[in-house]
């Protein structure tokens, strides 16, 4: 199953272990250095624990396996601890900009003691990432009070560079791999375990990691779930089903995602046709205002049309993706996520399109959508799969 990815993204996939630009990775941290001095910080510690934790791997190129523990000075090269003794090897190949050194007994231990070395003052340091309580109190008995700089750091990955959309295409692409492995091997007896494993098989072999692979699958004619579930059950598929999936690969840390919809071995009853025509409406309504200064209200305006059709959502409407699931994430008139924010979408953003539209009683229903890049003129889109409510 081709990728058809360009020769460019095909000599990145190729790469033995792909990288960032040096261009790319200066950006970054001159982006961070701006950060500290906005807030009159000096240093940054940044951190991530069992595969959590996008700011290690964004400033090192390291993906965070059981800990990694970072220590950021603008002007100095990273200091970089890491766990366990046999990851080092590796992390100090991957974060070749970095000083990598194993945590030994305590890796925050190990970044406090960076710190001293650097002249670290209290009130100066700000931190990023899931620092536990524990570790964030010692931290903050020698150089506390800390500035938490997470939501400032979620604001730089909200917009991408040109490296960065280059590496989602080719999560798009693996993302799409999987969505039409699911589509040639979807038949009745499989159980929902085995669709993931459909799923998996299609893009791992090809440089991608399984991020979500999502199922919703139940009887169209007597309907009992309306989103995908996060965890697969041991249920067959069964002719009349829908299997309604959310499917997200990576390639390192840049996902697609695609949702869709498959009624199998029957025609779509009325109730399923009136469903996916609206979520296919409010993806098309979504699409159509979605620009550079559109702001989140135009958007939820704008998929009003699954309200007009009498029905409502479970999932949300819209969010941002690559670096976390990020603002703004937004739902439907009918099922708000929370306050609407002010601030409009911006160029550069890259976001999830997912009208999942149900019935009020929350007994059925579909989604459709994808993962798409925001320009000054509209959307461009990042996969390549086909649109529409899959029959087979």
């Amino acid at each position: 199953m081709p990728l058809a990815l360009s020769p460019h993204l095909q000599h990145i996939l190729d790469a033995e272990y792909p990288r960032f630009s040096a261009a790319e990775m200066e950006r970054r941290r001159a982006a961070l250095a701006d950060l500290l001095a906005a807030h009159d910080l000096d240093h940054l510690v940044y951190c991530g624990f069992n595969r959590t934790g996008s700011a290690v791997q964004w400033l090192t190129q390291w993906p965070v396996t059981a800990e990694a523990v970072g220590v950021f000075s603008p002007g100095k090269a990273d200091a970089l601890f890491v766990q366990y003794f046999n990851h080092v090897r590796l992390a100090h190949e991957l974060a070749e900009r970095a000083e990598v050194a194993w945590g030994g007994e305590s890796s925050i231990g190990a970044a406090m003691a960076g710190l001293a070395g650097r002249g670290a003052r209290p009130e100066r340091v700000g931190v990023i990432g899931p620092l536990p309580f524990d570790q964030f109190a010692l931290l903050a008995e020698r150089y506390g009070p800390l500035v938490n700089l997470n939501k400032p750091y979620v604001r730089l990955r909200m917009i991408k560079s040109a490296e960065e959309i280059d590496w989602l295409r080719i999560g798009a692409a693996l993302t799409d791999r999987g969505l039409l492995a699911l589509r040639d091997g979807l038949k009745a007896g499989l159980t929902e375990r085995q669709l993931g494993d459909l799923v998996e098989r299609a893009y791992v072999a090809a440089g991608g990691t399984n991020v979500i692979h999502f199922f919703s699958v139940t009887p169209m004619r007597a309907p009992m779930r309306a989103v995908p579930a996060q965890f697969p059950s041991t249920r067959r598929v069964a002719h009349g089903d829908v299997v309604v999936t959310e499917i997200a690969a990576a390639f390192w840390d840049y996902p697609g995602q695609v949702l869709r919809s498959f009624a199998v071995g029957a025609e779509p009853p009325p109730l399923y046709r009136a469903l996916h025509a609206t979520a296919d409406a409010a993806f098309d309504a979504i699409a159509a205002v979605l620009k550079d200064g559109t702001t989140p209200a135009q958007v939820i305006a704008a998929a009003g049309v699954i309200e007009d059709a009498s029905f409502t959502t479970c999932d949300d409407l819209v969010h941002g993706y690559g670096g976390g699931y990020l603002p703004p994430i937004l739902g439907s008139a009918s099922r708000p996520a929370g306050p609407v924010p002010d601030e409009p979408f911006r160029a550069g953003m890259t976001v999830v399109i997912q009208p999942n539209v149900i019935t009020k009683d929350g007994r059925a229903g579909v989604q459709t959508g994808e993962l798409v890049l925001v320009t000054r003129d509209g959307i461009k889109r990042l996969h390549n799969v086909p649109r529409g409510f899959i029959q087979l």
